[in-house]
């Protein structure tokens, strides 16, 4: 079984065409910044949206004290929930849902081949993001096999922050890596990801030695490596591999913030400003003057 979140259609992003992007949850990583915040934990998580809440009462009635009212506000007291199961429809006004469900390889398909027609018109496909979709298991490789069976372009969004051996076992069956390099210091990167950059990087270079199709992407962070120096040395690694040919960088957004509320967890940076797009020109050409084609992300 998957452990999937959302499976977004009709997407013209994160791959060519049309796609189909399948969210999975789980990842090694803790970036501070998350924009995926409900796909970190590989269990299924409890999202509240006060703004949809009527108090009906439904979800105080069905747990088992993990919920209750106070001072007119709905407290969910996570680390008491034993059953989260139980809130996955008890709340008619969507106020409260439970984020994530096990989904055959099967039950997936069903969904993906209503929108092969799609596909064969944009030469589009399916995008795995996450979270991290290659720490998912056999699964996710039979997932592969069988989308590939069909015909089906397959992309894959990647910290690279795994184990050499379980990247390999899919080297051969993914059409296009869409590989973050966050940062080249190792003492920056594991304070703001709880990850090691240098697992990363070795991976980066063995991934280039496959001769498989990749592009770096590259998050531009405030305080962690939106830096002339810092995106320079990014820039200056994903140059020395011999096949990267493409780098995309990412700029900071606070999108995420409502998320970590609906999680009941503390974003760090929702008082920081957007990057415009406009600053990472100077990153851009320098980039293109190392001969790779840069682009600027949305």
């Amino acid at each position: 079984m998957l452990n999937v979140f959302n499976i977004q259609r009709y997407s013209i992003h994160d791959g060519d065409g049309v796609r189909t992007n399948i969210f999975f949850k789980g990842c090694s990583l803790r970036c501070l910044w998350c924009n995926n915040p409900e796909s970190l934990d590989p269990a299924p998580s409890i999202m509240f949206d006060e703004r949809l809440c009527h108090q009906f009462g439904d979800c105080i009635k069905a747990s088992n004290g993990d919920i209750i009212l106070e001072n007119d506000q709905l407290n969910i007291r996570r680390d008491l929930i034993s059953d989260i199961a139980v809130y996955g429809n008890i709340c008619t006004a969507k106020a409260l849902i439970v984020c994530g469900e096990e989904k055959s390889v099967l039950q997936i398909l069903e969904e993906i081949e209503k929108d092969i027609p799609f596909y064969n018109m944009s030469d589009g496909g399916v995008t795995l993001t996450g979270g991290e979709p290659l720490s998912q298991g056999s699964d996710m490789i039979e997932l592969i096999i069988q989308l590939k069976k069909r015909g089906i372009h397959v992309s894959v969004e990647t910290s690279l922050h795994l184990p050499w051996e379980t990247i390999e076992n899919y080297a051969n069956l993914i059409d296009l890596f869409l590989a973050d390099l966050k940062h080249v210091d190792n003492d920056k990167f594991t304070k703001y990801t709880g990850g090691n950059a240098t697992l990363v990087t070795d991976n980066f270079k063995k991934l280039d030695e496959t001769g498989r199709k990749y592009i770096v992407r590259v998050p531009v962070i405030p305080g962690f490596n939106f830096s002339t120096s810092e995106l320079f040395a990014i820039i200056d690694f994903a140059a020395g591999l011999k096949n990267a040919s493409e780098i995309n960088f990412i700029p900071f957004h606070a999108l995420a913030k409502e998320k970590y509320l609906m999680l009941g967890k503390d974003y760090l940076y929702s008082d920081l400003r957007n990057i415009e797009k406009t600053e990472l020109i100077p990153f851009t050409e320098y980039a293109e003057q190392k001969g790779l084609i840069s682009k600027i992300l949305n």
